[in-house]
């Protein structure tokens, strides 16, 4: 898959290794051990150094590395901040008396030298300042239905072969991701295809292009090609992704 990150990482970084040993330690197979978060001092100091950071001090790749890094550290913060263990979508939900922000309009996220929402993390930063769709992929919501939390920090020098990994493991994923019935010439895509349509070409047959490169030769591929097929959408489970909810699950 061609690279839309060509720019030569730069010599300065943010170090996100902190951030990595505790993804690596508390996140399996994207479902996240929110208690082991919220107990963690280094997670505390993690959220500090992101706060302090220059951010314009980092090449390109770095820089989205930062604020996807950044919006996932303060989702998980965000859901110990409200002790919320069932769904994301109940943290300031609107209750019908009263009208809510939800939790994405938060002014949480305090990083370089600012307060963000989650909200402005994604859409006034990342998705202004770069056209990569596939950061779709990488930014977590803390849902079932989203695409799964990585075990490892992002970095600039690996950011283009891990959001290819992510794309890889979402897309094709029919659960999630996307699922292709060859004889009902339907395709059912993730919501997050609808939610960012401009960003995945703005049209049906844009997406299903889109979708295609992450299949092998086969028919369903080509039906993507085609252009010639109904777009539906699959359920969004907002359940969250939890290690403990999956223990009891299991």
């Amino acid at each position: 898959m061609a690279s839309l990150l060509a720019l030569p990482a730069s010599a300065q970084t943010f170090d996100h290794s902190p951030f990595d040993e505790l993804l690596k330690k508390h996140v399996v197979k994207g479902m996240v051990d929110y208690d082991a978060f919220a107990e963690s001092g280094p997670f505390k100091d993690y959220l500090k150094g992101l706060e302090a950071a220059d951010v314009s001090k980092l090449s390109d790749r770095e820089r989205l590395a930062f604020w996807i890094n950044t919006y996932n550290a303060y989702t998980i913060e965000l859901v110990n901040k409200h002790e919320e263990r069932a769904s994301i979508r109940n943290i300031n939900k609107d209750t019908g008396l009263v009208k809510a922000k939800g939790p994405w309009k938060e002014p949480i996220v305090k990083a370089a030298g600012k307060t963000y929402s989650l909200d402005e993390v994604e859409n006034e930063i990342i998705r202004k300042q770069w056209r990569e769709p596939r950061i779709h992929f990488a930014l977590v919501c803390a849902a079932m239905s989203c695409p799964p939390l990585r075990s490892e920090a992002y970095t600039g020098a690996k950011l283009d072969a891990q959001l290819d990994s992510q794309g890889r493991a979402f897309v094709p994923d029919p659960a999630r991701g996307s699922r292709v019935d060859v004889k009902a010439r339907t395709v059912y895509a993730s919501k997050i295809f609808d939610w960012y349509k401009e960003d995945f070409g703005g049209s049906k047959e844009a997406i299903g292009r889109f979708i295609a490169q992450y299949h092998a030769e086969s028919p369903e591929k080509q039906l993507l090609l085609s252009g010639d097929f109904d777009l539906d959408y699959l359920k969004y489970d907002w359940t969250l992704n939890s290690r403990y909810l999956a223990r009891l699950k299991g």
